[in-house]
């Protein structure tokens, strides 16, 4: 890649053209995007690993204001590492505990599909597995562990 035009590179980043715009109004990128001598945008590889990582950072869940910041800090240059790196630190812990949320969340999903597996597997009535879908039993459920029973 040398020069993409703006659709190319919305085709490389998966971002639409609009948001390849705003994220050059809004202060993202670190530099101009260069321009043709007609005044299309063209986008070169550093401009493009640069969204990649703002794709990567927003996909994330980190705000406009951090990613802003953050492009300020980088834009600024050599001198600020140390707040570079507590952005991004304080970025992934907040990561780790929306993962671990998520995770905890899958092992009840896994723990039901097991139930049903189980239920299924064993000819158990509908009744059993229709106890198994009680609010009450679905937290007994989450904080049974990986034991697999039909009732609740």
């Amino acid at each position: 890649m040398s020069a993409l035009s703006i659709a190319e590179a919305s085709a490389v980043t998966g971002l639409t053209a609009d948001t390849l715009r705003y994220y050059e109004r809004d202060g993202l990128m670190l530099w101009p995007v260069d321009r043709s001598p007609s005044g299309h945008r063209r986008y070169g590889d550093r401009d493009i690993d640069w969204i990649t990582m703002l794709t990567r950072l927003r996909a994330t869940g980190m705000p406009i204001r951090d990613l802003r910041r953050y492009a300020d800090l980088v834009r600024a240059g050599e001198g600020n590492e140390a707040e570079r790196l507590e952005l991004l630190e304080r970025h992934r812990g907040q990561v780790l505990a929306r993962l671990a949320e998520v995770t905890e969340h899958l092992d009840a999903v896994d723990h039901k599909i097991g139930i049903y597996v189980d239920c299924l597997a064993s000819g158990a009535s509908s009744a059993a597995s229709d106890k198994a879908d009680t609010p009450d039993a679905s937290a007994r459920d989450v904080t049974a562990g990986a034991g697999r029973t039909v009732t609740a």
